[in-house]
């Protein structure tokens, strides 16, 4: 969902914007640091007995529907948290901010609540992140991105929840390899946004082709390419026997449909972001049901699990209007997280941003129910190396359901070692 990329334009635009910000910024901690008559430690972000959180989102943008149902997600988390009396006695704030997936406003929203929220539940687009991360750094306000690209590891207060894109597309291979008939001297199609998402998607799939004696024909497109007739073509012609494509929704839409009419009959996986319930509803929808299989960092919101039932019900009684896709799992997911380190925070009685970074780090083993335990104990590192693999499907609620388990590959594992 934020994996839109931007053009080196942008990029420098919002560079130079963070450059301009960044002696405004103010540090986390030090002077605002206070006591609360709870004995409690405290500082930005809270203020009386209120915590106040950021959410940067797409509401308008490229990612608007993702972007909503993300924030509704965590507004409906909140709202059950403070009517079961909040955390620690604090009832939690969200203030909204829509970027509509511009750098300009997307900085601009950044500088302006930094200095007054404790954190941020959801920030969405790696590059607007990726622009400020020295700032995140001092601030020292905890980020949690929806966001999954390898460059925003090592950051204490930028944590990636689930599998990195690299880890993610090997797995995503792995699927295509043992299950979908790929094999040693095949050729590999990738069709990639240009920039952070599709690049380090890239070398994931590149990693495992080595691996496994595949080639890779590569496909780089740019956020606005939504027709991928030229890029089928080409790989029609290569004779590629499986694709991956680490794109939005609507370009996933056009490539496998325009596969379908070019009778281009191959398994096509895509990143978790390149898949929307209302494309199939779309021409392209018979071709998404037969042919395409989306890679996730947890189970879709349609899943068995107890928690995903009651997160459905829940959801459609506070949003009946709306429908329900995996933006649903990734917010609620996050907002728990931070919830979590809320809780741990309150324990050791340090509420300051510091404190609640401390206490994410004692997150080794979390679980909102999804099927995928979180550790957070290492900011180098994402909170899981796993993948599911999920396929199309109008009889499951949210359009997908799971044909492959929760699982690390043998090469997501090798990959993983060899960086370390």
């Amino acid at each position: 969902m934020t994996r839109r990329t931007l053009t080196a334009t942008a990029v420098a635009v919002l560079l130079a914007l963070t450059a301009a910000c960044s002696s405004k910024a103010k540090d986390g901690g030090g002077d605002d640091d206070k006591q609360s008559a709870g004995g409690i430690k405290t500082g930005q972000g809270i203020s009386g007995k209120t915590i106040e959180l950021g959410v940067l989102t797409d509401m308008t943008g490229v990612y608007a529907t993702l972007g909503k149902s993300v924030t509704q997600a965590q507004q409906l988390y909140v709202k059950q948290t403070n009517d079961a009396g909040g955390i620690c006695g604090y009832q939690l704030k969200l203030t909204v901010r829509d970027h509509g997936y511009d750098p300009q406003k997307a900085v601009a929203g950044y500088t302006e609540l930094s200095p007054k929220v404790l954190g941020f539940t959801q920030f969405i687009g790696s590059p607007f992140v990726a622009a400020v991360e020295q700032r995140i750094g001092r601030d020292k306000a905890l980020v949690l991105p929806q966001a999954w690209s390898a460059n925003l590891l090592g950051n204490p207060y930028v944590r990636v929840i689930g599998s990195t894109y690299d880890i993610e597309t090997i797995n995503a291979v792995d699927f295509l390899l043992t299950e979908k008939g790929l094999k040693k001297g095949d050729k590999l199609g990738h069709v990639y946004f240009e920039g952070d998402y599709g690049e380090n998607a890239l070398k994931g799939s590149k990693f495992i082709a080595e691996k496994a004696g595949l080639s890779v024909v590569e496909q780089k497109i740019k956020p606005t390419d939504n027709d991928m007739t030229a890029q089928v073509a080409a790989l029609k012609k290569a004779g590629v026997k499986g694709i991956v494509i680490s794109a939005g929704p609507r370009q996933a839409a056009s490539l496998v449909g325009v596969a379908a009419a070019a009778k281009l009959n191959v398994p096509v996986i895509g990143n978790n972001s390149a898949f929307a319930p209302q494309l199939l509803g779309t021409q392209a929808g018979p071709a998404l049901l037969a042919n395409y299989y989306v890679a996730s960092p947890s189970l879709p919101i349609g899943a068995t699990t107890d928690a995903a039932k009651k997160l459905v019900a829940d959801y459609q009684k506070a949003y009946p209007k709306d429908g329900l896709d995996n933006g649903v799992v990734a917010g609620w997911t996050a907002a728990g997280v931070f919830g979590e380190a809320l809780k741990k925070a309150c324990t050791t009685k340090d509420l300051t941003r510091e404190g609640v970074d401390k206490a994410l780090l004692s997150l080794n083993s979390y679980d909102m129910g999804f099927g995928i335990t979180q550790d957070f104990s290492d900011p180098k590192a994402p909170s899981s190396n796993q993948s599911v693999i999920l396929q199309p499907d109008k009889s499951t609620v949210g359009g997908l359901k799971v044909v492959r388990e929760p699982g690390e590959s043998p090469e997501a594992k090798s990959y993983v070692e060899s960086a370390s």
